[in-house]
Order: C-alpha cells, then sequence, then structure tokens
C-alpha cells in the first residue's frame, strides 16, 4: 500500500465555467487554465501519481501540449489510472478538500462523488470530498482562485 498527496490551484475568473469534482457549478466566475482546470481532480491526478511514483500531472500533461487543450479532466483521471495500473496499483480510497470562499459546494459533493466513483471505479463511500474557506484570507479569501488537497491510498492487485 502507498500513499499519495496532491495539490492544485487555479485562478478564478468572470464568465469562465466552474468545473469542479467532473460537476459544472453555476457561479458567475470559473476556474481557468490549459484544460477544464478541474483543480479537485488535477489534486487527485497528483496524489495517485505521487503514490505510484510517477511525477505529476504537469509531466504527463504539460500546459504546452495542444493536444490537451480544453480537454475534459476526467479523461486525464482516467489515464492516471491506466498508468499506475501499469504498475499494477489500484485505487483504495480518495480523501479530499477543496478551499474557496464562493460558491458554496456542499450540496454538489454528492454529485462529484458519484462522478469520481463512475471515473475511478470505486465505491463512492471511498470518495471523500470537503469543503472549507480560508476566511477570506489569501487569494481564495478574496475569490481571486480556488485550491484543492487530495490524499488518496493506492495498493498492488
Amino acid at each position: 500500500m502507498r500513499v499519495g498527496f496532491g495539490f492544485d490551484a487555479h485562478q478564478l475568473v468572470e464568465g469562465a465555467t466552474f468545473t469542479l469534482g467532473g460537476v459544472t457549478i453555476p457561479h458567475y466566475k470559473g476556474a481557468v487554465g490549459h484544460s477544464d482546470a478541474d483543480t479537485l481532480v488535477h489534486a487527485i491526478c497528483d496524489a495517485l501519481l505521487g503514490a505510484a511514483n510517477l511525477g505529476d500531472i504537469g509531466l504527463h500533461f504539460p500546459d504546452t501540449d495542444p493536444a490537451i487543450k480544453g480537454i475534459d479532466s476526467k479523461i486525464l483521471l482516467q489515464k492516471v489510472i491506466q498508468l499506475i495500473a501499469q504498475k499494477n496499483y489500484r485505487i483504495v480510497n480518495i480523501d479530499a478538500t477543496v478551499c474557496l470562499q464562493q460558491p458554496k459546494i456542499r450540496p454538489f459533493i454528492p454529485q462529484m462523488q458519484e462522478t469520481l466513483a463512475g471515473v475511478t471505479s470505486i465505491n463512492v463511500e471511498n470518495i471523500s470530498i470537503k469543503a472549507t474557506t480560508t476566511e477570506k484570507m489569501g487569494f481564495t479569501g478574496r475569490e481571486e482562485g480556488v485550491s484543492a488537497y487530495a490524499v488518496v491510498l493506492i495498493e498492488k492487485f
């Protein structure tokens, strides 16, 4: 068994689509990035890659690659799962925390868990997603960005 940790952050801008955990969340601001800027999925990808000692998301999916411009991050997660499977690992569980001031995402967490369970092929009970604010401090508190942290446990099969 191996543990991995991931972190990601993206800027929030008016008019962009806000996708988190594979779910589009209505808000006047959205995250921007080379892909769909799904901060939660990116943190999970990094945690999985780290657990399997496969580097990070930027190594496998660089923001200079035009082939992944605007890509759905769930596709990146599927590719990461394939990479760890090549080393005979599978996911045991995911524990993640999203940090942002607005919008409140608690109502969307069950849908995110279901979406991620579908992509990862693990039981929804093994996917924990929590939300917190930074009490109006820093870039997340000023609603300039969103960040996410993820811890995963993987095991050999």
